[in-house]
């Protein structure tokens, strides 16, 4: 016979089985989520750094015109922004002065020749009359004398001829080189004076000079991944691109043929020039440019999105991410961009998990929530 003191201790325990049952099944309090970021995964690869500088065209040849006569402009041949070829016939400078100053001297020429050929003719009757006694010697040496003095003024009056000749082909202004004349300073009617007045200038614009300048240690890395200065003459793998302000390539080839002896003090940097075929003449001089040069490759460089980089003052840092899944900031020291990617020379290493998006959120030590993916795509050498 069962007592009630042993029917409710049984119905108890039964009881107390599943409290206790239902508490172990209960979940215990949530992990803490983390600050949701992107990071990536840093995976050295292959990458070719082009190095972009700033640079200015120059034609390959710049000659002014200036007249070697002076005078009255008369009249304006050539026509200004348009191309010339040598010997073209640019500007003609008032030639009836020089026209009379070469009749005057053809003149004076004359006289001269006329004076000479008398003095030969009394010349030859004066060394008979001598031999004869018929003639002082004072008398012989006089007209040998004259003889002298005539050929003096006819080679005289000559030298006037070719100059009253030259100043004449003068007032003809000629181009010097194949070009593009630029616009004329002087009108039509103006008064130029020789060798000061500039009636315009003619640039040879095919090929064109690209001046840029690259800095020392760029000079002394190239140095040593060619193994030898740059030399216009051995001409190195290294190729360059020339790129107008509006982003569009040059479609002609871009070759160096000049590299400074010296570094500019003032600036620390080498100048360089480039050659430039410009047979469509789409490339004027002063326009500004910009100069692409392909390094070698670099078979393990550390690439990361540009966004990721974070600037304090003049330090440079990232954030990264522990396998504790903490974040923590890490100075890097930066290379050259490419595209909307950032070299990364020091600070990073395989395997490193950097923040790119979300950094807005993140202090010393925070919890982050990411999953790493691929820092960028591999691109071929």
């Amino acid at each position: 016979m069962h007592t009630l003191a042993s029917t409710i201790r049984p119905a108890a325990a039964l009881l107390a089985l599943a409290v206790l049952g239902a508490a172990c099944g209960r979940a215990g309090p949530p992990p803490a989520r983390g600050v949701p970021v992107n990071a990536v995964l840093i995976t050295p690869h292959p990458v070719s750094i082009p190095l972009e500088y700033p640079a200015q065209l120059e034609a390959s040849n710049t000659v002014e015109i200036r007249p070697r006569v002076g005078g009255v402009l008369e009249r304006q041949e050539a026509v200004e922004g348009q191309r010339v070829k040598t010997g073209q016939v640019l500007f003609v400078i008032d030639r009836q002065p020089y026209e009379a100053a070469l009749a005057q001297a053809r003149a004076t020429l004359a006289q001269a020749q006329a004076a000479k050929a008398q003095a030969e003719r009394d010349l030859e009757r004066a060394r008979p009359l001598s031999q004869l006694d018929a003639l002082s010697q004072r008398e012989l040496d006089a007209a040998i004398a004259a003889g002298a003095a005539t050929t003096a003024q006819v080679q005289s009056a000559e030298a006037t001829v070719r100059t009253a000749q030259l100043n004449l082909d003068y007032t003809i202004v000629r181009a010097p080189l194949d070009g593009v004349m630029s616009r004329a300073l002087i009108r039509l009617g103006g008064l130029v004076s020789a060798y000061s007045t500039l009636l315009t200038t003619v640039y040879k614009t095919d090929p064109m000079y690209v001046n840029f300048s690259i800095s020392e240690q760029r000079l002394l890395e190239l140095q040593r991944e060619l193994g030898h200065a740059p030399d216009q003459r051995n001409p190195s793998k290294t190729s360059f691109r020339v790129f107008l302000a509006d982003g569009v390539e040059v479609d002609t080839p871009a070759e160096l043929n000049f590299v400074d002896a010296a570094v500019d003090l003032r600036t620390d940097t080498l100048p360089v020039r480039l050659g430039v075929p410009n047979p469509k003449q789409m490339l004027r001089a002063g326009q500004f440019v910009k100069v692409t040069v392909e390094s070698p490759v670099r078979g393990d460089a550390i690439v990361i999105p540009q966004r990721a980089v974070q600037e304090l003052q003049d330090k440079r840092f990232v954030w990264t991410i522990d396998k504790d899944h903490k974040a923590s900031p890490r100075d890097v020291t930066l290379g050259p961009r490419i595209g909307q990617e950032t070299l990364v020379t020091k600070g990073l290493v395989a395997g490193d998990l950097v923040v790119v998006d979300g950094t807005q959120k993140l202090k010393e030590g925070t919890l982050v929530d990411s999953e790493p993916t691929p820092a960028a795509d591999k691109r071929s050498p």
